[in-house]
C-alpha cells in the first residue's frame, strides 16, 4: 500500500477527507471507552452540584475559590492523575468575599423582597440597615442643603445619573447616608469590581454601594413619587481580609508515554463573579468541571497519550485573564512544546466546535470525528477563520496563547441556553445548566485532548511573523 506523510495528508484533504482521521486519532479501543465513559458513566453533575452549593461563587482573592482549589486538587489526584498542584501566579493586594446572608427589601409601604448586588472590593453594609430611601440631591450644593435630613437615610440615585463624583461621596458619607442606591437597565444585576488594585485591608473606605433590578428600583421612585414614606432594609454583608493573597492555577497532568515533553492543555477558569444569588455555575463553573471530568474519564478509561494532557484550572480570568498570562510568562520554555489549548468559557451550552487556520482543519476535524459518532445529536463543526494567524484578543485564557503563536481555541458554544441571562448575574447558578450538554462537553474535552496527544505531530502553527 502507497502511504503518504502528514503534509501530504493535509493537502488530499480537501478531496479524501477520511484519509486523515488516522494521524490525528489516538487507538480505537481507547477512543470507544473514553466515548463509553463520559457518555454511560457520567460523573460531572454529581461534581458540578457539590461545586455550586458545597462551595458556592469562587471570587478571586476569596476563601471560597482556595478552598475549591483544595478539593480540585484532591479530586484530580482521586483520578489518578500526576503532577497536581498549585501554580502561584501573583498576590491580590487584600482578599474579599461575601457573607452567606444577603438580604435587599423594601418594608414600608408594603413588604417587597429586591434583588441586589454591589461591587466586589467595595464596602457593604453594618449589618442589616434599615432607613428611610430619599431621592438624591442633584447637585453638590443640594446635598449640602439638605445635609441634617441625611443621616441614616438610603440615597436613591436618579436614573439618568451613572456614578457620582469623589467630592458627592464624601458629602455624603460624612452626612451619615447608608449608602446610595442605582437600578439595573432590566432585570438581571450584573456584578462588577475594577477597583481591587486600589484598594488594601488598611484603607477601604467608602459608601456601600448598591444596584437593585429595574422593576425594585421602579417600585422605590413610583411609591417616593406618589409621597408615600417607603423604608429599605439591607443587609450587604462584605468582607475583607489581609492581603496580600497569593493567588494559584490548579494543575494536574497525565503524563504522555512517547513525548512527555509536549502538551496539549484542557482548561477553564475556575474563578467566578460573587454577587448574591450567583454560584459561579455556568461562568465559569462550565468549564472547571468539563476540565475535571475531561481528567476523570481518561483516567478511568486508562487512557495512554502519547503527549502529555495537562489540565489547568485558571484564576483570575475576570480580573484580567491573570492566571493564563502569568503562566505563559513563567513557562516560556514549554511553549514550542504546547500543541494546543483548549478553553471552555462560554456557558452551558455544549462544545460545538472549533474556529481554526486552514491549516489546522484537517487535523481538528479528525480529532471531533469520535464526538459527533458519539454525540449525532450534537454535532460539532471546524470553522476556518480568515487570515493568517490566529484572532488576538478573546477575553478568556485561549487569547495569551495566540498572542504568542500557540493555537488557543474557544470552544464554540452550540445549544439553547441564553448566556445573557446568567452572565455575572444573580441567575448564574446550577439549576440553568443542561445536563446533556454537560455530558457532552466534558466527553469531548477528554477526545479531542486525546486525539490530539496522540497525533503524529504537533497541531500547525501560524506562520511566524505574520
Amino acid at each position: 500500500m502507497k502511504t503518504y506523510s502528514i503534509f501530504r495528508l493535509a493537502t488530499l484533504s480537501a478531496v479524501f477527507p477520511l484519509a486523515l482521521v488516522a494521524y490525528a486519532q489516538g487507538d480505537p479501543d481507547t477512543l470507544s471507552r473514553i466515548a463509553d465513559q463520559g457518555k454511560n458513566h457520567s460523573q460531572i453533575m454529581d461534581r458540578f452540584h457539590y461545586l455550586c452549593f458545597d462551595i458556592g461563587a469562587r471570587l478571586t482573592s476569596s476563601p471560597e475559590l482556595l478552598k475549591g482549589q483544595k478539593w480540585a486538587l484532591a479530586q484530580f489526584k482521586k483520578f489518578g492523575c500526576t503532577n497536581v498542584h498549585l501554580e502561584k501566579w501573583g498576590e491580590f493586594p487584600v482578599g474579599f468575599d461575601r457573607g452567606p446572608v444577603q438580604v435587599c427589601r423594601m418594608v414600608e409601604p408594603f413588604e417587597s423582597d429586591m434583588q441586589f448586588t454591589s461591587p466586589a472590593w467595595s464596602n457593604g453594609t453594618n449589618g442589616l440597615e434599615r432607613g428611610e430611601a430619599m431621592l438624591l440631591p442633584e447637585s453638590l450644593e443640594g446635598i449640602k442643603a439638605k445635609a441634617g435630613e441625611l443621616k441614616g437615610k438610603w440615597m436613591i440615585a436618579p436614573p439618568t445619573r451613572g456614578g457620582a463624583s469623589a467630592e458627592i461621596n464624601a458629602e455624603l458619607e460624612k452626612d451619615g447616608v447608608l449608602g446610595r442606591i442605582t437600578g439595573s437597565r432590566n432585570e438581571l444585576v450584573v456584578t462588577s469590581g475594577p477597583n481591587w488594585k486600589a484598594v488594601s485591608f488598611e484603607k477601604h473606605t467608602g459608601l456601600p454601594a448598591i444596584t437593585v433590578r429595574k422593576s425594585d428600583y421602579d417600585r422605590i421612585i413610583r411609591n417616593i413619587n406618589f409621597n408615600r414614606k417607603v423604608v429599605l432594609e439591607i443587609n450587604a454583608d462584605n468582607r475583607w481580609y489581609k492581603g496580600p493573597i497569593p493567588c494559584y492555577n490548579v494543575i494536574a497532568d497525565i503524563k504522555g508515554t512517547e513525548k512527555p515533553d509536549e502538551i496539549v492543555i484542557v482548561s477553564g477558569h475556575f474563578d467566578s463573579w460573587n454577587g448574591p444569588g450567583s454560584q459561579g455555575a455556568q461562568d465559569n463553573g462550565v468549564g472547571a468541571m468539563t476540565a475535571m471530568e475531561a481528567a476523570r474519564i481518561l483516567c478511568a478509561a486508562h487512557a495512554k497519550p502519547k503527549r502529555t494532557i495537562r489540565f489547568i484550572l485558571w484564576s483570575g480570568e475576570e480580573e484580567g485573564i491573570f492566571g493564563s498570562t502569568n503562566y505563559v510568562k513563567m513557562h516560556p520554555e514549554e511553549l514550542e512544546e504546547i500543541s494546543a489549548v483548549l478553553v471552555d468559557d462560554g456557558g452551558g451550552n455544549y462544545q460545538g466546535g472549533y474556529r481554526v487556520l486552514s491549516q489546522m482543519k484537517p487535523m481538528m476535524t479528525a480529532a471531533i470525528q469520535k464526538s459527533n459518532e458519539t454525540f449525532p445529536d450534537m454535532p460539532e463543526v471546524i470553522q476556518v477563520v480568515g487570515g493568517k494567524r490566529m484572532p488576538r484578543g478573546g477575553g478568556s485564557d485561549h487569547a495569551p496563547f495566540n498572542a504568542v503563536g500557540v493555537p488557543g481555541f474557544f470552544t464554540i458554544e452550540t445549544g439553547t441556553l441564553n448566556y445573557n441571562f446568567v452572565h455575572h448575574t444573580q441567575n448564574d447558578r446550577f439549576e440553568t445548566v443542561i445536563p446533556a450538554y454537560m455530558i457532552q462537553s466534558g466527553t469531548n474535552h477528554a477526545l479531542v485532548s486525546y486525539n490530539l496527544a496522540c497525533a503524529e505531530t504537533l497541531l500547525p502553527r501560524e506562520a511566524k511573523g505574520n
